[in-house]
Parts: C-alpha cells; sequence; structure tokens
C-alpha cells in the first residue's frame, strides 16, 4: 500500500509540476513569493484595527494570528521535517531528473510538510472564522490553493505533503480560534450585530470589501510581473 500511496504522490506531481510555458514559470514563482502577498496582509490589519473597538481586542486577534504561524510553521520546519527527513522531489534522487526545475527554485531539503500550505490554510481558516463573511472566504481559501498549486508547480513538494499541511493548517486555524473566542468572551460582551453593514462578528462588509480588491490587484500585479519577468 505504501508503494502504491508513494507512485501516486509521485504521478500527481508530475501532471502538476511544471510546463513548456514561461508565464506559468513566472506566474508561480511570483504567487510564491511572501513578499507579493504584502499588501494583502497589511489590509487584513487594517481590517482588524478598524472593527475592534479596544487596543485589547486588536492584539488579541494579532497576538491570535502570531499564534497560529508559530504552531504552523513551527511544526512543519523545526518538527516535522528534521524527523521525517522527507526528501524534496528537487533532490529525490528517484525523482529529481525527472522534475522540472523552475528558475533554478529547489527549496531547502526536506519537504514534509509543505509550510506554505500549513500557514496560508491557517490564516485563511482562522480569518474566515473572524469575519464570518461568504465571499472573504472563497476568496482567502482560493488564496491559500493557489499558493498550495504553486508548490506543486515548483516542483519542491508532494501532493501528500500539501495535502498534510491544508489539514495541518485548518486544525490550527480552528484551535486558535477557539482560543480567540474564549479569550474574546471575557473582555468583550458584544458578540452578534443586526445590521445589513456588518457581519455577525461585526466587521464591516465595505473593509471586508477592501481586502477583496486588494487580492484582485495584486492578482493583476502578479500577471504583469510574470509578463515582464521573460
Amino acid at each position: 500500500m505504501f508503494t502504491t500511496l508513494t507512485e501516486t504522490d509521485r504521478y500527481i506531481l508530475s501532471f502538476f509540476n511544471g510546463s513548456d510555458s514561461l508565464f506559468l514559470d513566472n506566474l508561480a514563482v511570483v504567487l510564491t513569493s511572501g513578499l507579493t502577498w504584502i499588501a494583502l496582509y497589511l489590509s487584513l490589519l487594517y481590517v482588524v484595527i478598524k472593527n475592534n473597538e479596544t487596543m485589547r481586542q486588536i492584539l488579541l486577534v494579532i497576538g491570535c494570528v502570531l499564534l497560529c504561524i508559530i504552531l504552523s510553521d513551527g511544526m512543519a520546519d523545526f518538527v516535522s521535517k528534521p524527523l521525517v527527513a522527507r526528501l524534496r522531489p528537487t533532490y529525490d534522487p528517484l525523482v529529481k531528473y525527472s522534475i522540472d526545475i523552475v528558475k533554478g527554485i529547489r527549496g531547502t531539503q526536506y519537504s514534509f510538510f509543505s509550510a506554505h500550505a500549513s500557514n496560508t490554510f491557517c490564516i485563511a481558516m482562522f480569518f474566515s472564522l473572524l469575519v464570518r463573511n461568504k465571499r472573504f472566504m472563497v476568496a482567502m481559501v482560493l488564496w491559500s490553493l493557489v499558493n498550495c498549486w504553486t508548490r506543486l508547480y515548483l516542483g519542491v513538494h508532494y501532493p501528500s505533503d500539501v495535502i498534510v499541511g491544508i489539514v495541518w493548517g485548518a486544525i490550527v486555524g480552528l484551535a486558535v480560534y477557539f482560543i480567540y473566542f474564549k479569550v474574546y468572551l471575557s473582555i468583550s460582551s458584544d458578540l452578534n450585530y443586526i445590521s445589513s453593514k456588518y457581519t455577525s462578528t461585526g466587521y464591516s462588509h465595505e473593509d471586508v470589501d477592501i481586502v477583496l480588491v486588494v487580492m484582485v490587484l495584486t492578482l493583476l500585479y502578479v500577471i504583469i510581473r510574470a509578463l515582464t519577468l521573460f
């Protein structure tokens, strides 16, 4: 069974890895960069600051986001990868010669599990529960999945690395939101907002739309950037 799963992993990777398109190569490289999403992170911070009444509430959200990253990235990079020691496809002697290396990107030595998948999905999960807006939730999940796709396209992770990363990210996001909710109850009594201008957790729809606009503009930047890297 293990052999079958390994072969399936490699087969799926071969489907997603690389292409003959320089545009897609550039697109994946730009999308996978954390610097590309700085505007998104700043817009999320803006929404948090704008829609929380006290500094304690703001710091609680920021602290929980940091906790998400610590638990997610810490487990991936400092626990799982050294313990499992699974070579990335770009270093695995059984597959590295069949991997399409994009722009010389090989990543670090070990791959299990994907910190990109885990980090982006835990953020998407936490903020989706925090904001409670369907369009926002869909956009955040798609943002995470796009980042997951880049890891497969670049050949630096096996599909199972990404799937486990998504699962761990979901667990972390849910757990940290549970902590946030318990602490929030102790510092604030306002939970439900009955207004068409706000979500059920008190976040302005107009402010949430700003995040969505930033995401669209970022994608336009990514496309332009990918076209100019030839």
